[in-house]
Parts: structure tokens; sequence; C-alpha cells
């Protein structure tokens, strides 16, 4: 692990340059979450910046210091968006010409912005780590300066002002100490330099980490002792899908953060929906990351009276993804079960449902005749009373004679199934259903079926666009046992990530 100087990194972070560019972002108050969760609440707010992301701290502050040679021979960077634009906004405010790698992934919406910012745009690869190894190559070949996004002591100290302001801030608006700073983890600057200035200045003062549950490379580095390179991580929350934490930043706070909390793509679209009905933004996914670990956090711990704060880190949402926010928004706060019910395949099946349910709102009903005796009924029930009303209609229906299976937490379930008119199909051999996702470009589909639709048969096919880089594809593939070894081989040749879902309940009541 590396040796960091702590007293001279928070003497970097006091002199940070960050605010030609920076504004100092309100410190603010929660009120309806202070009062749902029984703690203060208060929401740090660098979704406000001119590039609505912290990322310009960082990235103004490492151009500051830079010798003058070094910025005159050019910037060059890599990013999927905060990083691009906090890097073009730094370059065009200093007058020095940058380029920005961004995978052929990247919405148009991130690349017009960095492009507004007169920054060049070069799309390369289907990933960061594509984009970076090409940057790097690039800034070699080029003689340009590479601007790293997160693994640079002067990036950290950018970022390490946020820290500083929430204790000057809170020092005057909550009247006492933070007690909790609940801060998202991508490559690990923000709470690296968060982490440093806060220990410092205020060691009682927990710093918690929050990361995606299928994208926790802090986490995964804590328990190793070392930075670890996952072998694939989710895109939902797209600001913080990093396969390995730098090593700067986990040198600091593999030593100073107090605890990991990792949540779920639901739990991250509830605390969307929390945001805006607090103060009316739309977070990104990665802007929400911190306060849904919050109250993740305050329910595991059972913590009250506390002063708790948030980074609400950024809002550089793609507004295509808001329909996939606001589906799983409902699962996410514990306010819809989704339930596979089988009943009695008789006339009048349904009203005797509907009353075994009581006085709740049906969000869905999604049903195909299949057989002759059962009906089986894929439906979402509206829940005001969270997981304990969720139990009451499930001991309800078993009581009434229904067979139940609980589907709320299943993911074939929430992103396929509830758009499919379901169905068995008589005689199909050699099923076998898998998800994959698909990088969002121009000739990926092609390439699956290169490799496997030529060969073995496609049964079922299901796509939907979520405005994120990556598509979600459940297929139905016919693969006798023996040649299953071939196909397992090509699907590794395409290197899609996949997930086998042949004995998910869901499938087999259904599909």
């Amino acid at each position: 692990m590396a040796d960091i100087d702590l007293p001279a990194l928070c003497r970097a972070i006091a002199n940070a340059h960050v605010y030609d560019v920076a504004q100092v972002s309100d410190l603010e108050p929660a009120a309806g979450l202070s009062a749902a969760l029984g703690n203060h609440v208060l929401l740090k707010r660098e979704d406000t910046q001119p590039v609505h992301s912290f990322k310009l701290r960082g990235a103004y502050n490492k151009l500051m210091r830079l010798p003058p040679a070094e910025r005159d021979r050019g910037l060059i960077a890599a990013s999927a968006g905060n990083h691009a634009q906090g890097v073009a906004l730094a370059g065009q405010a200093l007058g020095v010409r940058t380029t920005i790698v961004m995978p052929t992934t990247t919405p148009p919406i991130k690349i017009d912005a960095v492009r507004a910012r007169d920054a060049e745009v070069e799309l390369i690869g289907d990933t960061y780590d594509d984009a970076a190894s090409a940057a790097k190559a690039m800034a070699a070949e080029r003689g340009q300066t590479f601007v790293p996004p997160y693994d640079d002591l002067d990036v950290i100290a950018g970022q390490g002002t946020v820290g500083r302001e929430i204790l000057d801030q809170a020092a005057e608006q909550a009247g006492g100490p933070v007690d909790a700073i609940y801060v998202p983890v991508g490559g690990g600057g923000l709470i690296a330099g968060v982490a440093a200035w806060v220990k410092a200045h205020s060691p009682d003062t927990e710093i918690i980490a929050v990361e995606p549950d299928d994208a926790a490379c802090l986490q995964a580095a804590m328990a190793a002792g070392r930075p670890v390179c996952l072998p694939q991580v989710g895109i939902f929350a797209d600001g913080v899908a990093v396969r390995e934490i730098g090593a700067l930043p986990f040198a600091i706070a593999g030593a100073h953060v107090d605890r990991c909390v990792t949540v779920g793509a639901d739990a991250i679209c509830a605390a969307i929906r929390d945001i805006f009905e607090t103060n009316r933004s739309v977070a990104e996914p990665a802007g929400a990351l911190a306060l849904a670990g919050l109250r993740a956090d305050v329910q595991a711990r059972g913590l009250r009276g506390k002063t708790l704060v948030a980074i609400q880190s950024g809002a550089n949402i793609n507004f295509d993804r808001l329909r996939f926010v606001a589906e799983r928004t409902a699962l996410g706060a514990h306010r819809e079960a989704l339930l596979a019910v089988t009943m009695p395949e008789v006339a009048g099946s349904f009203p005797r449902f509907c009353r075994a349910i009581g006085k709740r709102n049906i969000t869905e009903f999604n049903y195909r005749y299949a057989d002759a005796d059962e009906a089986h009924v894929f439906v979402g029930i509206a829940l005001a009373g969270g997981d304990d009303e969720k139990a009451e209609v499930l001991a309800a229906l078993e009581q009434a004679g229904y067979g139940v299976v609980d589907l709320s937490d299943n993911e074939l379930a929430k992103v396929h199934l509830r758009h499919l008119v379901g169905g068995r199909v008589p005689g199909l051999r050699d099923e076998h259903l898998f998800r994959f996702e698909f990088p969002e470009r121009p000739g990926a589909l092609m390439q699956f079926l290169d490799r496997v639709g030529g060969r073995w048969n496609i049964s079922l096919f299901h796509y939907r666009n979520h405005g994120a880089a990556s598509g979600r594809v459940l297929a139905g593939i016919q693969v006798p046992d023996d040649e299953r070894s071939a196909f397992d081989a090509s699907l590794a040749q395409i290197g899609y990530p996949v997930w086998e879902e042949s004995d998910n309940p869901a499938f087999k009541l259904f599909l």
C-alpha cells in the first residue's frame, strides 16, 4: 500500500484551486427524509455544480498544479461522462486544447455536453477500460498530458474540498458535529479526499462508503487488503461502475473508511425518487447512491437522532433512463410486490383473488391460458406498509388456498417478465434461458447471432432499451446436452455478461 502523507494532503486540500470554476454547493436539510428516518438528514448538493457533478473540482485542481509546459502540450482524458465534462470545462477555462476519449456506448447527451466545452471527442471501445487504454496510448503518441480521473493526489485534493465544506457548513447549520457522511465510491477519488480531511478535523465522524452491490470494488479491496480487479461490474450506476479502485485512493480509504454499505438498483431508484420529492432535482443513479446507502444503514443499524450527510454527487442522467427508474422505484421503496399466483382455471377466480388481497390496488395483472386445470398469474400489488404489509398479503393468499411465489427481488421478473405475455410452449425441447447485457452499439446483436443464432435455435428473445450503455436481453436457446460445452465456448468468445436463468421460478411458471 502506498505511503500517504496525510497532513500534506490536508494542506493540499486547504489550498486546492477549485473555486475559479466550482461553487460552494449547498448542504441542504431534507425535512421529509429526516422525519421518515428519525435522523437529521442533509444532502450535499454537488449536482448543482456547472457540470452537474463534483468532478470538476479534482480536474481543475490537477490542471492548475501541472507545470505550464505540460498543460500547453494539450490534455487528454478518458471518461463516459462526469470526469469528461470536468476536464473539458477546466481546459476551456484555462484555454488548453483538450481531447476526451469516450466509449462508443456513451449516450449522445454526454458527448454533446463535452463538445459544448470546446473539447475534441474520440469514441473508442465499448467500455471505460477500452477508452482509458486508448487515451493513454494516444497521450504517449501525441505528447499530450493524461488527466487521471481518480488515482492522483492533486485530483484527490480537489475532491477533498467537498469534505471541508461539509464540516464548515454543518458547524453553522446543524449546531453540532456530523455523525456520519455517506460517500459514493467508484474509483475512490472522492471518498479518499473526504476521508482525509474529515478524519483529520472530526475524527469521530464516520465515513461510510456506498457502492452498488454489483460494482463494490472498495469492499472487495478492503476484504483482500489491496485493490483487486472485479471480473465484471453492473452498469446501472454508470458513474461508479469501476472494476478496480485506484491505488492511491485505497491507501487512504482503506485506512480511514469506517464501513462499506452496498445497495441494489431498486434501492438506488427509490433514492432518486426520495431526492426528487425532497428538492425537485433529478439525480443520476450514482448521484443518488449515497442516499440509498444512508437509508440502508439507518435501517440495518437502527440509527436514531443522528446528523447524517449524503453526498448528492451528480445529475447527468440520460432522459431515457427515467422510464427504468420509474418502473423500479416502487419496488426499491417496498411500495409494490410482484407475485406469481397459482389459481384454479375456472370462471370467477379473478374476483375471488381480488377479495383475498383486500382493498389494495393491483398495479398489473398478466395472464395467458396454458393449462386446463391451473392458471399462473403474474401480479403487482401496491403496498402502503412495506414488507410487513407484503407478509400480510402472502399469508392471506396462502390461507385462501393459492400457491404464491414472491418475485419482488427476481431480476428476470422485474426486467423482462412484466413486459412479456407468458405461456408455456408444449413440446419445446432443450430450451435454456439466459440474461445478457449487450453493449448499446451497432453490430452488437449481429455479433451475438453470428456466434449463437446460426447453430442453435433461438426460441425466445426479449430486449428493452433502458437508456444505458448496455441493453438487457432475455433469450431462450435450444441447446442439446451434448452440445453444451460448445455453446458455452461460443458465449465466452462473445464476451457479453451472461446469467443462466433456466431454474428461475419465473421462467418455469410463465415462459
